[in-house]
């Protein structure tokens, strides 16, 4: 399964045809880190991944994932 972050970043910036290292000046973050965002990589710098985002008019926010237990 693809991550919905990796795909959104990727699909973003080829409809803006950005390359990865366009992306990664605009947003002041290295060729690395977008190339790591782009793959799905499990640890990333959450400020890092907003000045990404930033450039879409998106950031990271909470989700839930799981209901929440039932108080007694």
């Amino acid at each position: 399964m693809l991550d919905p972050l990796a795909s959104f970043v990727k699909q973003r910036r080829r409809q803006l045809q950005l390359s990865q290292p366009d992306l990664a000046a605009k947003a002041g973050v290295g060729l690395r880190f977008v190339r790591d965002l782009e793959q799905g990589k499990g640890t990333l710098r959450l400020d890092k991944v907003n000045a990404v985002l930033q450039l879409f008019g998106h950031e990271v926010g909470p989700v839930p994932v799981l209901p929440l237990p039932e108080s007694e």
